[in-house]
């Protein structure tokens, strides 16, 4: 029996996805976490088969997001970690999986891709969610493990924007026009393959370019 670990911080997921994991009768939820910090104190003493996180949670001490991921893969390399989350994009997809991730499901499907994720991932495969496959075939994209790259300059512009900066207040802070910044705006959005402000802000969160 395939023994997994869950981490959530909102119980109520955590209730859903462990009915969802033990329905079959081959696997047992053998610790719930509600942070980073949880997580990592429960993996390092209780033996596991594979780790199912949300990244963005919040923490007191240990990183969040993809510094969370970096941390798991880097202490505890032989436990696959399946990450489940609601921002399912592609820019999310090719830097969890650059971070160690050998899954990433959507929550929206969760119930119903999470146990072909973990069988997945036991198998020693990565698995991609159904509707985050579809984007990376409309994108042209064909492999999805290589993290996107982006510019100094469009860093900083994603940053300042997810900061809560407008356009209009980047271009007056580092004396570039109102147009430059919304073209390094768009191109670091296309180079993420994100098309909305929320992802793009949630992007740089688990990024850590935000607090």
């Amino acid at each position: 029996m395939l023994r997994i670990i869950i981490a959530d911080d909102h119980p109520i997921v955590r209730v859903g996805q462990k009915v969802v994991i033990e329905a079959s009768g081959k696997c047992k939820v053998v610790g719930e976490a509600n942070g980073p910090d949880e997580l990592l104190a429960l993996v390092a003493r209780t033996p596991c088969d594979v780790i199912v996180t949300d990244f963005a949670m919040p923490g007191d001490q240990q990183a969040d997001g993809y510094g969370l991921l970096g941390l798991l893969h880097r202490q505890f390399p032989k436990v696959p970690v399946i990450v489940v989350t609601m921002f399912a994009n592609v820019a999310t997809l090719r830097t969890a999986l650059a971070h160690g991730a050998r899954a990433v499901v959507a929550k929206s499907a969760s119930a119903r891709e999470l146990p072909q994720a973990l069988q997945t991932v036991v198998q020693g495969r990565t698995f991609i969610s159904e509707s985050l496959r579809a984007q990376l075939d409309l994108a042209g994209l064909g492999q999805p493990t290589q993290a996107p790259q982006l510019s100094g300059k469009e860093q900083e512009v994603v940053r300042m924007l997810a900061s809560g900066m407008t356009v209009s207040q980047i271009a007056a802070r580092v004396n570039r026009s109102i147009s430059t910044i919304s073209k390094q705006k768009s191109t670091a959005m296309h180079r993420l393959c994100i098309s909305t402000d929320v992802d793009l802000f949630a992007y740089a969160r688990d990024a850590g370019m935000v607090p």
